[in-house]
């Protein structure tokens, strides 16, 4: 699967994920002088905002595309291309921040034993991302339109949507002590009026979508439009069905 990032269209059509990371970073309380990785930082908003607490920032990002765009807007901070599942900071951080981006990596084990080993003892990790029943309608939507084009054996989901068990098992089980664990629907808005499901589509699941043809992948679009829109069509917006989990840990002494 090769999921390629427009990161024009990804700032001004998904500027949700980083307005919503906001508030996150309230819970993630930087302090002047800490060490923090933004793992996952996308175009680097959210790492910047950080810094801007007084905090040492470094972003890390397996997406090329994402790791530039970060670079050209934020050139005072450090970015690192990087695969989530597997980095291992040269120097301990007092932090971890991730926003929308652990959902991405399906090696779950790898990216919490990464984040582990590159916590000092008694470092925070802050994260919220996708949980069990997340674009619960794009989750089965899908298959069906792959079905209907004779192409089911092409499909392959990228996203890990673990229940908040589930994952503070996995938390504990690499040593990290949970102070808190919440899983909640948050109904979000999408940009583009009549357009924003295909938007959020092009962007979110460009991986999913690029094994097809042009006009196969033209189907598709238009099957999850018709079949989603009674859904999530609500006045004159798509609002996309998310679940987010949100965690609080520290990695224990």
């Amino acid at each position: 699967m090769n999921q390629q990032w427009n990161t024009g269209t990804y700032d001004k059509d998904m500027a949700f994920v980083s307005r919503f990371g906001e508030s996150l970073i309230e819970l993630l309380q930087p302090q002047p002088g800490e060490r923090i990785i933004d793992w996952g930082c996308g175009t680097g908003d959210l790492a910047a905002a950080i810094a801007g607490h007084g905090a040492s920032v470094t972003g890390i990002d397996a997406s090329p595309e994402m790791i530039a765009a970060a670079r050209s807007k934020h050139p005072q901070l450090e970015f690192v291309l990087a695969d989530g599942q597997a980095y291992r900071s040269e120097h301990a951080a007092d932090a971890i921040f991730s926003n929308a981006a652990l959902h991405w990596l399906l090696d779950a084990e790898g990216a919490v034993s990464s984040m582990a080993a590159s916590l000092r003892p008694g470092g925070r990790l802050i994260a919220e991302f996708g949980g069990q029943g997340n674009i619960a309608s794009v989750a089965a939507g899908l298959p069906r339109a792959f079905g209907a084009i004779g192409c089911s054996g092409k499909l392959e989901l990228p996203w890990y949507f673990p229940s908040i068990g589930e994952y503070a098992a996995l938390l504990e089980q690499n040593g990290f002590t949970v102070g808190l664990a919440l899983c909640f629907d948050r109904p979000t808005p999408l940009q583009g009026g009549a357009q924003g499901l295909v938007r959020w589509l092009n962007t979110f699941a460009d991986g999913i979508l690029s094994v097809l043809s042009p006009d196969q992948r033209t189907e598709v679009l238009t099957y999850l439009e018709h079949e989603l829109k009674p859904q999530l069509f609500q006045g004159d917006q798509w609002v996309m069905d998310y679940r987010r989990i949100r965690v609080a840990a520290r990695k224990n002494f």
